[in-house]
This record gives structure tokens, C-alpha cells and sequence, in this order.
């Protein structure tokens, strides 16, 4: 007789606890030297990707292979993600480095994230607030709004969907409406949701 064994996370939603992950990790990235120099990369959905790479392996305890099917991504990507060397990150972040490492950095960011939750307790219980003069540096506010909206919707979601939640929001001047016609659907996770957005700006 054949049997499944479901992953279940540890504590709470896998939504709610990659949230956590990326909502840290902005304010770790706020807090580093050098950040300006990052700021035009395109690392807001891969850090958004990383947060949830880094929460089903860790909290769902997800194989690469369930979590590259999950989110749309290989499995080479979740793996190079989920095994990045967070401290050699944070060593080039903080400007200690000349080069640029081999590591994922948005998997370093996550990572040093979820460690830092986790150590202080936060990750079960406490809601991760982002200081929002550090996000109009970043020029990361319009993500965070996007996030608030769609909170505890279902994935994958269709326009209608995101339309619902989304409808009224302008970001960088044009209508979430407008730019909700140019994305693909479905859209399988928050992460790729922001990927999408980030690409019609």
C-alpha cells in the first residue's frame, strides 16, 4: 500500500514566513555599506524568489527539485540559492571584497535574513517592520505595497485575481491595471509576481 508524505512547514504560512524573510533582508541591505551601488541591479524578485527558496527548503523542508517545480525556477537555481555562502556575501556587500563572488547573492541576503530571524526569536512571532526612508532609497516601496494587497491570496493567480486586490495602485506612474495586461498567467508565486511587475517599469 502506497503512502504520501506531505511537507508541512514548522510554524505558520509559507507566505506569510517568506514575507518575513524578504521584509529582513531589505532592512539588512538598508544597514550595509555600499548599497547604493546595488540599487539599479535587478535584485528585488530574485531576492523575493531567495526568501522563498530559503523557507521551503528550511521550514517545508522541500527537495531543490519540489521547490524549482514550485516556483517556476530550475533546480540548479534553488540549490545555488539555498547553498550560498551568506557570510562571503555579507563580507562583499559590506565593501570587504573587491570582487564579486560566486555565491547567489540574493541567497546570501535571505539566508543572513532568516538566520538573523530565527536567532532573535522574530520569525514565529513578530511582524517585520521596514524603515521607509530605507525603502525610498532602494526604491523598493512600490513592492512592499504590492505585497500588503495580496496577502493570504492563493497561488497561482489569475488576472482577475491580482486585479482585485491590486486595482487603484500606480507604480512609477503608470496603472497597475496597465501593467497587469502585459504580465503571464498564471502567476505562480508572489516572487514572479514582482519579477513580472519589475519588467513592465
Amino acid at each position: 500500500m502506497g503512502f504520501e508524505v506531505i511537507a508541512r512547514p514548522k510554524g505558520g504560512n509559507i507566505d506569510r514566513m517568506a514575507e518575513k524573510v524578504f521584509y529582513e533582508s531589505i532592512n539588512l541591505l538598508g544597514g550595509l555599506k555600499k548599497l547604493i551601488e546595488y540599487r539599479n541591479l535587478t535584485w528585488l524578485p530574485s531576492l523575493a524568489e531567495a526568501a522563498y527558496v530559503i523557507v521551503l527548503k528550511n521550514e517545508a523542508m522541500k527537495t531543490y527539485g519540489e521547490i524549482a517545480r514550485e516556483l517556476g525556477i530550475t533546480e540548479q537555481t534553488a540549490r545555488s540559492i539555498a547553498t550560498a555562502d551568506e557570510e562571503e556575501v555579507k563580507r562583499y556587500l559590506e565593501g570587504e571584497l573587491e570582487d564579486r563572488p560566486r555565491e547567489h547573492i540574493a541567497g546570501g541576503i535571505a539566508k543572513l535574513a532568516y538566520r538573523k530571524l530565527k536567532e532573535e526569536g522574530k520569525f514565529e512571532t513578530e511582524e517585520v517592520e521596514i524603515k521607509h526612508d530605507e525603502l525610498e532609497v532602494l526604491d523598493v516601496d512600490w513592492a512592499v505595497h504590492v505585497l500588503a494587497r495580496i496577502k493570504g491570496l492563493d497561488f497561482p493567480a489569475n488576472r482577475d485575481a491580482l486585479l482585485e486586490r491590486l486595482k487603484g495602485l500606480i507604480i512609477k506612474g503608470r496603472n497597475i491595471e496597465e501593467i497587469l495586461e502585459k504580465i503571464n498567467y498564471p502567476v505562480k508565486t508572489p516572487a514572479q509576481l514582482l519579477h513580472e511587475i519589475k519588467t513592465h517599469i
